[in-house]
């Protein structure tokens, strides 16, 4: 009871402040700056995105019981759907050209509201879930230990593959660009993206579940191995999932994915993880970009408006929302799942599956015409491609009861179950994570890595309550 005290007095001591900031104080100061930008129905309603979004990110930042994949949605629709295309607005300067009509726009904007309302309720309907009969309980997922070895060997194998394709460790620090330019750049596009995925994603789910093990086993503190594995998956993930040589969304998943599973328990931490996400977002990331290009190709953000840096091609999830909606009045239709398809199948190739669709920013990018078609395709923009108005709706209401099951989940396996190799406390700090990539897209970009992670739990999980077997 004592501990709760000061959690408490630290919700009210901040609550006024910072729902202030995110509902009144960041928005209004964003309409306050000169622009040529209008006030029409568009403005209005991108306004109102932007406050509520602030509301609810508020609201996520100071519940009495972390939800981190909540929270996450909502500094994501804040910043990129809802400050950046504000002050996008305001100017009247736009990162990626947007195609249609001023009503596609206003259109779109109002469907992100829809799917934002459709995510709440689908939350609030896994909250007040029927009283479940009594069933006996499953056993909880659980880390194999002798697997995890096997994990780690395999972690530090695919790194080290990855590390001699690219021509070792110095280009990591280089650039992005001379990582593309490593790999092959297009000619070999699928392959490198395996041979990156493979080794990023075992390196750094390794790494968490042995901070997992390490924070909460003393068995793991003695054992000399399990530390010697530990630092050297640090230095390995230092050099393949660096800010330098990765895109700033996956940098991001790398950031949340760790301080949650390292701090399981502190509000502290997740409070301020999501209020130092949004500063780092409109303040950090625009200029985050210097490590995309080398020397020659860096071209530095140069504003004559203190809004400018947001109108970079990272906040174009509306802009490309409102393209994506005139591309499919202009002829092409809804693909009624053919995407979603191409999501789930990506390891098909497409000398097997002929006709497998493009990624959704790459088809509207080639239908508008751009030279670079590496462009967002938002998860709104990507269910209402395949099904339609109803389709996305009920997608983001399914969204919103999975993502609160998951924080439910979370938060029983950290606080009332505190075994060291509890899956779940390490696969929802990296959902949070990657929830970033999966909310801007497009999704078959986001699939191969998923996958991976996929197989790398798939081989280290385990159900037994054998305390021989599991991770103690």
């Amino acid at each position: 009871m004592t501990r709760s005290v000061p959690r408490a007095a630290l919700s009210r001591a901040l609550a006024v402040p910072l729902a202030l900031a995110l509902v009144a104080f960041l928005p209004g100061y964003v309409t306050a700056q000169p622009g040529p930008g209008g006030r029409d129905a568009a403005y209005w309603l991108q306004l109102t995105l932007t406050v509520y979004a602030g509301g609810r990110l508020a609201a996520m930042v100071l519940t009495r019981r972390r939800r981190l994949i909540q929270g996450a949605f909502w500094l994501f629709v804040y910043v990129a759907m809802g400050v950046a295309p504000l002050a996008q607005e305001v100017i009247g300067q736009v990162p990626t050209p947007v195609l249609g009509p001023r009503s596609d726009t206003t259109t779109a904007i109002t469907l992100v509201l829809v799917g934002c309302v459709a995510f709440d309720v689908g939350a609030l309907l896994a909250r007040h879930r029927p009283a479940a009969r009594v069933r006996k309980a499953r056993p909880s997922a659980q880390v194999s230990r002798r697997r995890l070895w096997l994990l780690i060997a395999v972690a530090y194998v695919g790194s080290a593959i990855s590390i001699a394709k690219l021509g070792g460790p110095a280009v990591f620090f280089d650039s992005r660009q001379a990582i593309s330019e490593a790999s092959g750049g297009g000619d070999s596009h699928v392959g490198s993206a395996f041979v990156r995925g493979f080794g990023t994603v075992p390196a750094l789910l390794a790494m968490l579940i042995l901070v997992r093990w390490m924070i909460t086993s003393r068995m793991a503190r003695r054992t000399p191995l399990a530390i010697a594995a530990l630092g050297g998956l640090v230095v390995v993930n230092a050099v393949v999932n660096n800010p330098i040589s990765n895109p700033r969304y996956w940098f991001l998943t790398v950031v949340f994915s760790l301080i949650f599973t390292a701090f399981p328990r502190s509000p502290v931490m997740y409070r301020a993880a999501l209020v130092t996400g949004v500063v780092a977002a409109l303040v950090l990331f625009p200029f985050l970009d210097r490590f995309r290009y080398d020397s020659g190709g860096y071209h530095p953000v140069e504003s004559t408006s203190v809004l400018e840096p947001l109108t970079i091609k990272d906040y174009d999830q509306v802009g490309m929302f409102a393209n994506t909606l005139t591309f499919v009045h202009a002829g092409h239709g809804h693909t009624h799942g053919r995407q979603l398809a191409a999501d789930v199948f990506f390891f098909v190739p497409r000398s097997v599956w002929h006709g497998k669709p493009l990624d959704s920013g790459v088809q509207v990018g080639q239908w508008m015409g751009m030279t670079n078609t590496n462009l967002s395709s938002p998860l709104w923009a990507e269910l209402w491609l395949d099904f339609g108005p109803v389709g996305m709706a009920g997608g983001f209401l399914a969204l919103g009861y999975l993502c609160a099951r998951g924080d439910r989940r979370y938060a029983q396996r950290t606080l009332e179950d505190g075994r060291p190799g509890t899956v779940m406390a390490v696969v929802i700090p990296l959902v949070c994570g990657y929830s970033f990539i999966l909310l801007r897209g497009p999704l078959l970009q986001a699939s191969g890595r998923i996958g991976i992670a996929a197989l790398c739990l798939a081989l280290v999980t385990t159900f037994s309550e054998d305390r021989r077997k599991i991770l103690r």
